[in-house]
């Protein structure tokens, strides 16, 4: 009954504290089975209740929180504290008397949304459909626990030629059919992977962190030399005959023929490459390496300083993006404060890289010019614009960071205090989002002692092991306050943001405000949006183990 559940309200969090160890929670996954296979598995030890009593459902509708759906089909008890609610929109797990839902809908776990019946095997919820079983099962795992099943999916599904590259599959949900494709921005995340594949190496001297961020990097430098123009570097490339044709984008070809490589670059891209490049130079290179990791910085500066801080492509002319200098940087006054993040962090790291005197004296002249000529320390402060409707979380994603390293190597305490002041404003409204890549920058790049520590590592848990993108659809919630505004894309979203398990699969650029999302399985995610906060946070000795 689920009075029993009510009655024991509070009762719940000390017992778990006690039975699990430190740094251990319980992740949640799911399988798929046919009629049969419960069968055989279960051997008849497992009873599929697929009643509803009218007791039971009374004593719902008294919970003191919103329930998703109210098209009630079964419930069923697990144990004083634990509560299983089958709707005909999904399945819904109540913790601590109503304190406490867990939501369950789309193929992510459930066959089918139209739950008819609810058993339990240990830590498993077995969950009925017309369409088959979903096994939702709760296993003790810790955070280094889940980060090696993520760096092995990376390795195997989405590392091509040492980029981490997207991975389509060609029979939605089904992992042996996955064929890696490039995307606009495969510099940025495979920066982003090699990023966090630095830190654990550096936190735990393992040789193959080591490994695949020394072929990543390498893949990252090769950006820039592949396109034959110093310092210019590519979206991404292509073996030709080998990898998917291209859809969309500039293509060039390499005077042999064998590879393409896209143009067009973005800030997004050197972004990626001035947050990686200085991170592998100080945690892994050795000293054979540097010199190349210096040299590629030197040519990717001096093209932007070359040409009135531009990226210029081969046709002679700036890309759509790639922008940064005092005329230009007002053209967009929505990402103004951005670009000047953005420029004074590049040419930082620069100055951290160098080695060379002329370039050093180039550089400080244009960073000193930025800050006292044209006041780009003072736009930094307003980097993020709070237009409704027009949020862009991508550029939320490019601001920290670009923040990480600008605070890592600036010297100047005048300076630092302007861009903590900058960074502390950013991490206040992004709060909401429980966002631990966001939490660990702030912590790093400001000193503060307090921080989202608790809703970060929520984030981390909550982060599903199944990065595969099914289609999620969270509009019909009775439990989720819609936003009167859409989104810059004109999408309903959410006023607040439901546990990470329950969103589309999203990369940090993603809206975790977003109702709706996924592809219905056709994709899957790397999954480094998870690896990159969590060793990061490690290194930075913000998050245990």
């Amino acid at each position: 009954m689920l009075t029993a559940v009510l009655s024991s309200r509070g009762s719940f969090s000390a017992a778990t504290a006690r039975a699990q160890p430190a740094n251990t929670y319980m992740q949640k996954t799911c399988t798929f089975h046919t009629a049969d296979d419960f069968a055989r598995r279960t051997n008849g030890r497992v009873q599929i209740r697929r009643q509803l009593d009218p007791r039971d459902i009374a004593a719902v509708r008294q919970l003191p929180i919103q329930i998703p759906s109210l098209q009630f089909t079964v419930i069923n008890v697990e144990s004083p504290s634990v509560t299983w609610i089958g709707t005909r929109q999904g399945a819904i797990r109540l913790r601590r008397g109503g304190e406490a839902l867990e939501y369950f809908s789309g193929a992510r776990w459930l066959a089918d949304d139209r739950v008819t019946g609810i058993g339990f095997d240990g830590n498993a919820a077995w969950l009925e459909t017309p369409r088959g079983f979903s096994r939702v099962e709760y296993t003790p795992m810790t955070l280094a626990d889940k980060s090696r099943a993520f760096v092995s999916r990376v390795q195997a599904r989405h590392n091509r030629w040492g980029l981490t590259a997207d991975s389509h599959l060609r029979v939605p949900g089904d992992l042996s059919t996955n064929q890696m494709v490039s995307t606009d921005n495969d510099g940025l995340w495979t920066a982003m992977y090699v990023a966090a594949e630095c830190f654990r190496y550096k936190v735990t001297g393992e040789a193959d962190a080591r490994e695949n961020a020394r072929a990543g990097m390498q893949a990252i430098m090769r950006l820039e030399t592949i396109t034959g123009i110093p310092g210019f570097p590519a979206r991404s490339f292509i073996k030709v005959g080998v990898d998917a044709p291209p859809r969309d984008g500039e293509w060039h070809d390499t005077p042999d023929k064998a590879w393409r490589w896209k143009g067009d670059t973005s800030s997004d891209e050197i972004v990626g490459h001035y947050f990686v490049y200085p991170l592998y130079y100080d945690l892994v290179a050795d000293d054979v390496e540097k010199p190349a990791l210096r040299a590629a910085i030197e040519r990717i500066t001096n093209h932007i300083l070359d040409h009135d801080y531009q990226l210029i492509g081969p046709d002679g002319k700036r890309t759509r993006w790639g922008w940064w200098g005092p005329e230009a940087i007002w053209e967009d006054p929505d990402e103004t404060g951005l670009r000047a993040l953005h420029i004074l962090s590049h040419l930082r790291v620069a100055l951290h890289l160098t080695g060379d005197a002329q370039y050093r004296a180039r550089y400080l002249a244009a960073y000193d010019d930025l800050i006292n000529t044209h006041k780009y320390h003072w736009l930094t402060r307003n980097q993020k614009i709070m237009v409704p409707g027009h949020i862009n979380h991508s550029d939320d994603e490019l601001a920290f960071l670009s923040y990480y390293p600008l605070l890592r190597y600036e010297t100047d305490p005048r300076l630092l205090d302007v861009y903590k002041q900058s960074l502390e404003r950013s991490w206040q409204i992004e709060r909401p989002e429980r966002n631990p890549l966001w939490n660990v920058i702030y912590a790093a790049g400001t000193g503060a002692r307090e921080f989202d520590h608790a809703e970060a590592l929520r984030t981390l848990h909550e982060i599903p092991m199944d990065t595969i993108k099914w289609t999620v659809d969270n509009s019909h919630r009775l439990d989720v306050p819609t936003d009167p505004v859409s989104d810059r894309f004109g999408r309903r979203q959410a006023l607040i943001v439901l546990p990470y398990d329950e969103l589309p699969m999203w990369k940090w650029n993603g809206n975790p405000y977003s109702l709706s999302g996924g592809n219905a399985g056709r994709s899957e995610d790397d999954g480094a949006y998870f690896l990159l906060p969590y060793w990061m946070g490690r290194y930075h000795k913000l998050i245990g183990e």
